[in-house]
């Protein structure tokens, strides 16, 4: 289901804007939020389409919100629609967080439609794209040549992590382990170009489809488990709200 978050600390201006948009679909799926803390709870718990943010919230500015969630890796390239009656605002938030357009205040209902229709149809559009592509990675293979001069095909959707030791990568495979000798990190995850192959330490990166548990070390690191593998991974707090992110995506979270 598309989903939409309306951050508006007007509750009439948010109510409008929510009418608006259902009666494009009806079956959207709209969050709303007054604060920047009510939304980042809703952002880091749930999977946002598109986000249409006042800039000028009582509490914080809408700009910060915005580069906030820029932040968030998996929202690098989502649509991002500020929400204002100043134009004056509007330049410094295409140069600070990219966004994609702005609707101003009152609000036109054939404009905010026209534009919000334009921008699910893309929207789903890409994703359908993305799908393909995500078939076809299930069928492509990196080769790896082992130290004896073995070449040994594996396919990208069947590794579990990956992690350097020394100068080398090993890659865990549900058929098993391989050397790849004298390989980065980098320029395995480049090589292999998967989306859900993500680097979550230094020394690693991971299958998101294969994650079963994640478990807090210490501060800085947590142990990630996968299913029907004894062996584990690293999780670093670098990179540890994009791996939660990935792995509560599409899942139903009870608490």
């Amino acid at each position: 289901m598309y989903s939409i978050i309306l951050v508006e600390d007007d509750f009439m201006q948010r109510g409008i804007l929510k009418k608006m948009i259902l009666s494009i679909d009806k079956f959207i799926n709209i969050y709303e939020a007054d604060s920047e803390s009510t939304a980042l709870d809703i952002i880091e718990n749930n999977h946002i389409n598109m986000f249409l943010i006042d800039i000028g919230l009582k509490e914080s500015s809408g700009l910060d919100l915005a580069v906030k969630i820029r932040n968030i890796s998996k929202y690098q390239f989502s649509q991002i629609i500020f929400l204002t009656t100043h134009m004056e605002y509007i330049t410094q938030a295409f140069k600070q967080t990219h966004c994609y357009d702005y609707i101003l205040k009152p609000y036109d209902k054939d404009d905010v439609q026209a534009m919000i229709n334009k921008l699910i149809i893309y929207e789903n559009s890409h994703l359908n794209n993305k799908n393909d592509n995500s078939n076809e990675d299930k069928d492509r293979e990196i080769v790896i040549t082992l130290k004896n001069g073995i070449y040994v095909g594996i396919k990208i959707d069947e590794i579990m992590f990956i992690e350097v030791k020394g100068k080398n990568c090993e890659v865990n495979t549900i058929n098993g382990m391989y050397i790849a000798n004298n390989m980065s990190l980098k320029k395995v995850i480049k090589l292999i170009d998967c989306e859900y192959i993500i680097q979550s330490h230094r020394a690693f990166a991971i299958n998101r489809n294969y994650i079963c548990k994640i478990e807090k070390l210490d501060v800085k690191l947590s142990t990630v488990y996968f299913n029907k593998y004894i062996k584990t991974a690293l999780l670093g707090y670098k990179f540890k709200d994009n791996i939660i992110s990935e792995f509560k995506k599409d899942k139903v979270i009870i608490c």
